[in-house]
C-alpha cells in the first residue's frame, strides 16, 4: 500500500503556485491560439521547456542518463506525457473555452484508477474508487452537456479532445512509475522527456504547420507562448517533482480539482468567457468524486466516529 504523507505550510504553497501555473496554460494557449498554428505551440512549449530544464541540469550537475533502456523509456514517456496530450489540448481548445477545458481536465484521476487497475498490480479499485469513478464521469458528462451527447455541437470535437488527453496522461502516469526502479531522478526524467517530444515534433512543425506561411504573431501571441514554456512547462514541472519527491503521488494528483479556479478567473477575465451553472454542477461531481477515489477524508471521518 503506498503511503500517505503529509503536507506541511510549504508544500501546500508549492501546490497552490502549481495549480496556478498549470491553470494558467489554459489560459496562455487560449491566445496563443490567437497568432500560431496549435502543433507550432506544442513544438516551441516543449522544445524551449526542455532548454530551460537542461539549464537547470547544467547548474545542479546532474547528468542525464546514457543507457538505451532509460532513453527508451524518456520516449514513450514524451509521447504519452507531452506529444500526445499537450497536441490535443492545443487542438482542442480552438472550439472550446479555456475554463471548459481545465474542467474537463480535471478527470484524468478517475483515468488513472481505471488504466493503474488494469496494468498494475498493487493499485487496485475498490469500492471507494468505483463510486468516485462513477460520479466523476457524471460530472464529465454534465460539463459536455447532454443536447452535445445526442447531437453533437461544434463543441463536442474539442471536448473529446480533452478527454483523449486526460487518458494519455493516465497512461503516462502509469509508464511513468518505471523510473524510479531505474534509478532515474524526477528532474532527469522531466528533462529526458521534453527532449524525446521536441525531436518527435520537429518533423510536424516543417511539414504540417507550415509556420512560415503563417503571419508574424502578435506580442500578446508571443507573451502567451513563452509564459506556457516558462512558467506553465519548465517552472511547473521543477515544482511537481518537488512536491512529488517530498509529498507523494496521492497528493500531487489534488492539483488537477484546484487548477480549473485559475483557468477559470483568467478567462472570465481576460478572454470574456462565461461560467455556467452546469459547469458548476458538473466541477461539484468530480470534486466529489475525487474525495471518494482519495479516500482520505472519508477515512478520518469513520476514525472519528470510532469506526
Amino acid at each position: 500500500m503506498s503511503q500517505i504523507h503529509s503536507m506541511g505550510a510549504l508544500e501546500w504553497g508549492f501546490l497552490g503556485l502549481l495549480s496556478i501555473l498549470w491553470g494558467g496554460s489554459f489560459f496562455f494557449i487560449k491566445v496563443a491560439l490567437a497568432g500560431f498554428h496549435p502543433l507550432s505551440i506544442v513544438f516551441f512549449r516543449v522544445c524551449i521547456g526542455s532548454i530551460l530544464l537542461l539549464g537547470l541540469l547544467r547548474l545542479t550537475r546532474i547528468p542525464l542518463p546514457r543507457t538505451r533502456t532509460v532513453w527508451g523509456a524518456f520516449l514513450v514517456m514524451g509521447l504519452l506525457n507531452n506529444v500526445i496530450p499537450f497536441s490535443l489540448i492545443t487542438w482542442g481548445q480552438q472550439f472550446i473555452s479555456a475554463g471548459l477545458a481545465s474542467l474537463l481536465n480535471a478527470s484524468t484521476p478517475f483515468f488513472t484508477v481505471i488504466v493503474t487497475h488494469l496494468f498494475t498490480k498493487d493499485e487496485k479499485l475498490n469500492l471507494n474508487k468505483m463510486i468516485g469513478i462513477i460520479l466523476g464521469f457524471f460530472g464529465v458528462a454534465v460539463l459536455i452537456g447532454l443536447d452535445a451527447l445526442r447531437k453533437g455541437t461544434n463543441s463536442l470535437p474539442g471536448e473529446l479532445a480533452i478527454l483523449g488527453a486526460t487518458l494519455s496522461y493516465a497512461f503516462a502516469g502509469t509508464w511513468g512509475r518505471k523510473f524510479k526502479t531505474l534509478g532515474v531522478l524526477p528532474l532527469q526524467t522531466a528533462t529526458g522527456q521534453l527532449l524525446c517530444s521536441s525531436v518527435v515534433l520537429i518533423p510536424v512543425f516543417l511539414f504540417i504547420p507550415h509556420p512560415w506561411s503563417i503571419p508574424f504573431p502578435s506580442p500578446y501571441s508571443i507573451g502567451a507562448l513563452l509564459s506556457l514554456s516558462f512558467l506553465s512547462t519548465a517552472l511547473a514541472y521543477v515544482l511537481y517533482f518537488r512536491i512529488l519527491s517530498t509529498s507523494g503521488a496521492t497528493n500531487v494528483l489534488l492539483v488537477t480539482f484546484l487548477l480549473p479556479v485559475t483557468a477559470i478567473l483568467l478567462g472570465i477575465l481576460f478572454l470574456g468567457e462565461t461560467f455556467q451553472l452546469r459547469h458548476g454542477f458538473g466541477m461539484a461531481l468530480i470534486g466529489a468524486g475525487l474525495v471518494a477515489v482519495d479516500g482520505r477524508l472519508l477515512k478520518r471521518r469513520r476514525e472519528r466516529r470510532g469506526e
